[in-house]
């Protein structure tokens, strides 16, 4: 009988490093119109509890778990793997299958 190999966690690339290092670590965007705002640790504080754009939700961690969101253009959580907002937005997929 094998063992269960644990999960892997996406390897992130260097530029998207560089991304996260110059605009922001962590991500918060908005479940009814998508608008996102990149931050640093220090400034979550300072982040808006509703979108500046319409007013809606503006999710900045898991509603499971409490990780933060590494890429605007996230669906399921890297930690949990719970659902952060649906796969789809103006008509069409955030996240193509099998990425």
């Amino acid at each position: 009988m094998s063992e269960a190999k644990p999960e892997k966690k996406p390897r992130r690339n260097w530029i998207q490093e560089e991304r996260r290092k110059t605009l922001g670590d962590w991500v918060a965007f908005c479940l009814d119109c998508g608008h996102t705002l990149r931050y640093f640790d220090d400034f979550e504080a300072e982040l808006p509890a509703a979108c500046p754009q319409c007013t809606g939700e503006l999710r900045r961690r898991c509603p499971e778990c409490g990780a933060r969101f590494p890429s605007a253009f996230q669906v399921e959580c890297e930690g949990c793997g719970a659902e952060v907002r649906p796969n789809a937005l103006f008509g069409g997929a955030i996240r193509r299958p099998g990425r």
